[in-house]
């Protein structure tokens, strides 16, 4: 096999990374942008010693379950992989991408349930993060995602996964930025003014707040004035926020956030539950989704448990906390960031929510030091997954169930490996659909907590 050969392949399935899988004379091939069942007329772009690449020429017989993509960027973007496959076939594939982790690298013997669809396939992103830059000879700002693999930006101006708003928002920055004096960032030379436009926006009450990332450590007037002007030419805008980040770094947000207009954060309502969220406050982007896997979990301690006493580590603003608190008698949280902590007890305030008890501290600290057991714990960690430690100390303080939360099946199912071999029963893995059109899936593992040996 060479470069530039062509060939006739059949898309056999779809990675956990959204690519297409084809074999020719047993050696795998894999082509973006393609459905399977897809009969295709390929040209090889790329060989290894264990795999290729190939880009499409020509589709011969195109999947049942292939449609035509609804955004017209679909094939520069490099944010929905999967917006060319049926929705339903969509809910399959990440089934697929959960079951095949399960199976081969944490060898469980378990069937992984159905997909529950998102309640919202279009307008559902509800935080948008656009990386700003300006072009070399017309000094045009660009303000978009980026290409798949790439660092060159997609100049988008309509998007049909997030609100409205937030293109009538970004729109205005692309068009005034320069009416008062602000430059775009250059990466390569580290040069610029706006690095990033990040939009919080509320499914609750569509209310947006904008956070200006800039490469700068203080603000200045011509930053103030424009920051204003966003303020004041849309009710929908409750505050803009100044974020300073003048690091050579791929990180979004600096450590230092100003609210120049308005407030610092936008409510947003979950089952019968009011939240803030702030400029840096991790929360779920599809509101209705984080809703199911809410309600999920909600159910399953009200089913399952009498009145139990549940820790929810790795735990943000608190919130899985916050909605089952009706069911427990009592809710201990844990989360490292301090800002996070401060909200969340501002949520709780708010709620009225009495059995509560929060902690600033780093989950593997705080659960070498606790000497409580309790009867669920709710693991919510990063896409990375949980440490050793971490895993053994939340299997030693959990006296029935370990709840564990996650957008990345590979890291789940080396967790769950661990978690069996110390002497637990995964009895569940149910899959939602929190990023539709790409191959992320949300999962929620059921574990039970049996024959403690270590």
């Amino acid at each position: 096999m060479k470069i530039n050969e062509e060939y006739i392949v059949e898309i056999e399935k779809i990675t956990n990374e959204g690519a297409g899988i084809a074999r020719i004379e047993g050696f795998v091939v894999f082509i973006q942008s393609t459905c399977p069942k897809d009969k295709l007329k390929i040209k090889i772009t790329k060989v290894t010693k264990n795999f290729a690449t190939g880009e499409i020429i020509e589709i011969i017989e195109p999947s049942k379950d292939r449609v035509t993509p609804f955004c017209p960027m679909y094939k520069v973007c490099g944010a929905c992989q999967l917006q060319n496959i049926k929705y339903e076939k969509q809910l399959e594939i990440k089934k697929g991408i959960t079951q095949d982790a399960m199976t081969k690298i944490a060898n469980l013997d378990i069937k992984v349930k159905n997909t529950i669809p998102s309640p919202q396939i279009k307008n559902y992103r509800h935080k948008i993060q656009y990386p700003i830059s300006q072009t070399k000879v017309s000094g045009r700002i660009l303000a978009g995602y980026y290409k798949a693999k790439t660092h060159d930006i997609v100049n988008i101006k309509y998007c049909p996964i997030q609100p409205e708003i937030c293109d009538s928002i970004i729109e205005f920055i692309r068009e005034k930025a320069f009416d008062f004096g602000i430059h775009g960032f250059n990466e390569k030379k580290h040069t610029g003014d706006l690095r990033h436009v990040v939009i919080r926006n509320s499914a609750d009450n569509n209310k947006n707040l904008v956070v200006l990332v800039v490469n700068a450590t203080k603000t200045f007037d011509r930053l103030n004035d424009f920051a204003k002007a966003i303020y004041e030419n849309f009710e929908e805008v409750t505050g803009v926020c100044i974020n300073f980040n003048s690091k050579k770094t791929n990180v979004i947000l600096g450590n230092k956030t100003q609210c120049l207009y308005g407030n610092d954060f936008i409510e947003e309502k979950i089952i019968d539950k009011t939240f803030k969220i702030g400029a840096d406050t991790f929360f779920q982007i599809n509101p209705k989704s984080a809703e199911n896997i809410f309600s999920y979990v909600k159910d399953f301690l009200k089913n399952n448990c009498t009145s139990p006493v549940v820790l929810d580590a790795y735990a943000g603003i608190s919130s899985f906390g916050i909605v089952v608190s009706d069911v427990c008698k009592k809710v201990v949280t844990v989360e490292e960031v301090k800002a996070s902590c401060d909200l969340a007890k501002e949520v709780v305030k708010l709620n009225n929510i009495k059995n509560i008890e929060i902690h600033n501290e780093d989950a593997a600290e705080f659960f070498q030091k606790e000497k409580r057991e309790f009867d669920a714990v709710i693991l919510d960690p990063p896409r990375k997954g949980c440490t050793i430690e971490s895993l053994k100390e939340a299997y030693r303080l959990s006296k029935n169930y370990i709840i564990f939360v996650s957008c990345n099946p590979a890291t789940l199912a080396r967790d769950l490996k661990l978690l069996c071999q110390m002497g637990c029963t995964v009895e569940s893995i149910q899959p939602f659909d929190m990023f539709c059109h790409t191959y992320h899936v949300e999962n929620v593992a059921i574990i039970k907590v049996t024959n403690k040996i270590i």
